[in-house]
């Protein structure tokens, strides 16, 4: 097929773009640039994660749950839909400094197009990988060496088509597009990623059972960074460049946070916010008491877990603090030092936190953690991204498919 062939009117960009980069970007900038690109970021976007996600884990029966699935097509459609604009922004400025002037329009038209074909040969191969592991065709393990090595090449394809068709729309040569391709994808990878942890959503992982049941070990979570405003916590590696919150908002009791260690600001923990500034906390029988008065601790059924292949029952209450906020905690004794304490006056400027397993979590209540700062709060706990623990006594790890998505409460 020639090259008018390829660019004559009838001739489709799906098509086109299989073989001809070139073209393709000139027949979609002279009809509409806008043509397809949403779709085509979101495409790239499900399939990155759809590969990652089989690749680290196999063919899981978690992928066919439709909330495995929902939450995968949901952040592809997000990540997607803001990583196309925001990396379009940065693309189109390095590109600027390096002479040139095409439209930002034509920027993400040839970063969705230059990718198409590995986001449709991902996405084919991903589904082949399916079928051929459902019928019995081929085992996991004699597969994913091959997908492995097939995703990498799409994935070089996508590169190479890319930089194709900036080339064309910035005028630039073979030289000046790669400088500014590597210029431009080292700010990506260092801005993007310290925007959104700096000033949105962090991710943490939870990695013990302190606050058991609300979270898991496993457990994946966002935490929300603007909740309470900024302090040079806020920013990666902690620099002291500046002391207080910027943009303060309190936190509220019952507030699940993460938090800088007072006394070793380098570890991050999780924890309840149950005492304010001037509270008087105590706990009495594993009753918390906050300023002489026990809060609401009725017993529910039991938590169940497994442990060593043995099934274990703790018990659980619900507790209900002076505000209304309501969640469960577990007792594992109700007798130890952890369950009766001397009153705690909270200092002004600090907050008392505490462990839903009331029973074996380090926190407010012993020296190595104390009364914590506000300046040191992180953030709230807003969302679980992802949960994976043990499925049985031979400690195989699984997806915990119920808890993806679950609000922290």
């Amino acid at each position: 097929m020639t090259p008018a062939a390829i660019d004559a009117p009838q001739s489709s960009p799906w098509r086109s773009v299989w073989f001809s980069p070139t073209a393709t970007i000139d027949r979609v900038l002279a009809t509409n640039p806008r043509q397809q690109v949403l779709l085509l970021a979101v495409l790239s976007a499900i399939s990155y994660i759809l590969a990652r996600f089989i690749l680290a884990f196999g063919s899981s029966p978690s992928l066919l749950d439709w909330r495995v699935f929902a939450a995968i097509v949901v952040i592809g459609v997000v990540g997607g839909i803001v990583s196309l604009y925001l990396a379009g922004w940065f693309v189109g400025w390095v590109a600027w400094l390096f002479g040139g002037r095409a439209p930002m329009t034509a920027i993400r038209a040839a970063m969705v197009w230059g990718g198409a074909p590995s986001a449709i040969g991902v996405l084919v191969c991903l589904a082949a990988f399916l079928v051929l592991v459902r019928f019995e065709v081929a085992t996991p393990s004699a597969l994913l060496r091959p997908l492995e090595l097939i995703v990498s090449i799409l994935g070089a394809w996508g590169l190479i088509w890319f930089l194709v068709m900036f080339s064309r729309i910035e005028g630039f040569g073979f030289w000046r597009t790669v400088l500014s391709f590597i210029v431009g994808s080292f700010v990506l990878s260092l801005i993007i990623p310290l925007i959104f942890r700096t000033l949105l959503f962090q991710p943490f992982s939870i990695p013990s059972g302190s606050m058991m049941p609300t979270l898991l070990s496993g457990d994946d979570v966002f935490v929300s960074k603007y909740a309470y405003g900024y302090t040079h916590y806020s920013l990666p590696f902690s620099p002291p460049l500046f002391s207080g919150r910027i943009f303060p908002t309190e936190p509220q009791r019952g507030d699940v946070v993460v938090f800088r260690l007072p006394k070793d600001p380098s570890i991050d923990y999780i924890k309840r916010v149950v005492g304010l500034p001037g509270d008087r906390i105590q706990m009495v029988g594993d009753v918390l008491q906050i300023n002489g008065q026990p809060i609401k601790h009725e017993q529910i059924d039991d938590f169940v877990t497994e442990e060593d292949g043995k099934v274990q029952r703790i018990k659980r209450f619900r507790d209900t603090l002076p505000n209304g906020v309501s969640y469960t905690t577990l007792e594992l004794t109700g007798t130890g030092f952890l369950s009766n304490t001397p009153v705690f006056t909270v200092p002004p400027g600090n907050y008392f936190m505490l462990g839903d397993n009331l029973d074996n979590s380090t926190d407010s209540r012993v020296s190595q953690v104390g009364y914590v700062p506000f300046e040191n709060l992180v953030g709230r706990a807003a969302r679980i991204y992802f949960s994976l623990g043990e499925a049985s006594a031979g400690g195989q790890l699984a997806i915990r498919r119920d808890r993806i998505g679950m609000a922290v409460r």
